[in-house]
């Protein structure tokens, strides 16, 4: 796995709750690739797999774009058309 590769899927975690043990798993992988600039075959095989199964949940955060509100615009009563007597 390349470093490219495992920021995307890094990346692509964060959009998920993850458990203690899944975050603290994230850490080291993230540590051992900094450290050997590689992984083990265990490690990217469980990395793959925990990306597959969140991916198939629906993300807890809103895409950037999404996350501002915009302010609901209040129409004004009309005016009355016509004559009023």
């Amino acid at each position: 796995m390349n470093k490219a590769r495992l920021e995307w899927v890094m990346s692509g975690l964060k959009q998920y709750t993850l458990t203690t043990g899944e975050d603290s798993f994230l850490k080291i992988v993230s540590a051992d690739f900094d450290k050997n600039q590689a992984l083990t075959a265990n490690q990217e095989e469980r990395l793959e797999n925990l990306y597959k199964e969140k991916s198939k949940l629906t993300p807890n955060k809103k895409p950037d774009h999404l996350a501002t509100t915009n302010p609901v615009k209040k129409n004004r009563p009309r005016m009355p058309r016509g004559r009023i007597f």
